[in-house]
């Protein structure tokens, strides 16, 4: 089914990425940004001042700026003069809700928050990574009726979510996506301080990592836990301990205390849990 006509306010990546996705499923899309910028076909972009003619012949707005940058943007749109009850507006921050829109409630628009939780690095990439992805929605009842219809359109599952739960539901993002990055990086220079080459150190762990992130999808979290906090080998956790550099034993010490609630559910004897709690929490 054709969408509604949508304007993007936003040339970033993820403003790119969700525009590719939606022209993608059919629905026309314009993207506004402040300067000009290369964007892919079939986007069209406009710059400069937002044109109250074009968001006139639009239904949809999604504001896919900085967070930082979608009150001025808000405000900027409330300013056209465009905008009226017929309108959605929804921005992409996985962490504000819809007041960050606050300028905009004069219009009558519909007011809202649509996060596609999932990473654009390549916004040509979008449409095929969008798919079978999550998105947290958070607004009125327009808006929340528009995040559910951008999400089938895209092949997304919509969560709705309270305006409170936002800052909270972000950092799970940000633990499950750029910590994952994050950890990657130290077990990286953990295998420099091994010897293991460089070149080779930078890619040793990434089958591993896309291993684990399998299991996950397949398993479920407690049922995809491996290794020696799961087998209860206290041993091995002493060794690690031992051996691992001063600044990154604490995080090993933490992440080991989340991964033994993991192996308790999955059926590790608690006698065993006990034990390696002890060490986790005394080495």
């Amino acid at each position: 089914m054709r969408g509604p006509r949508t304007a993007i306010v936003g040339a970033g990546r993820m403003g790119q990425g969700i525009g590719l996705a939606l022209a993608a499923a059919g629905w026309d899309v314009t993207v506004l940004a402040r300067t000009a910028k290369r964007v892919p076909s079939p986007l069209r972009l406009l710059t400069g001042a937002i044109p109250g003619d074009v968001l006139r012949q639009t239904s949809l707005l999604l504001i896919a700026t900085p967070d930082d940058r979608i009150g001025p943007a808000a405000a900027t749109l409330a300013e056209s003069g465009g905008l009226g009850p017929g309108h959605t507006v929804l921005h992409l921050s996985g962490l504000l809700d819809r007041s960050a829109l606050a300028p905009l409630t004069r219009t009558g628009a519909a007011l809202g928050s649509f996060h596609p939780l999932q990473t654009i690095a390549e916004p040509t990439t979008a449409p095929d990574r969008l798919r079978g992805a999550f998105a947290g929605i958070e607004g009125d009842a327009g808006a929340l009726a528009a995040g559910h219809r951008i999400a089938a359109a895209l092949g997304m599952t919509a969560v709705p979510l309270a305006a409170a739960a936002k800052p909270l539901y972000h950092a799970a993002a940000v633990l499950s996506a750029n910590y994952t990055t994050a950890l990657v990086g130290v077990a990286e220079d953990l295998a420099a301080r091994a010897g293991v080459p460089a070149d080779v150190a930078g890619r040793m762990y990434l089958p591993l990592a896309l291993g684990a992130a399998r299991n996950l999808s397949e398993l479920g979290v407690a049922a995809a836990l491996t290794g020696p906090i799961r087998r209860g080998d206290v041993g091995t956790i002493r060794a690690h301990l031992a051996a691992l550099p001063a600044e990154v034993r604490p995080l090993y010490r933490m992440l080991g205390l989340a991964a033994l609630e993991l192996a308790r559910k999955a059926g590790l004897p608690e006698a065993s849990a006990r034990a390696v709690r002890d060490l986790l929490e005394t080495a």
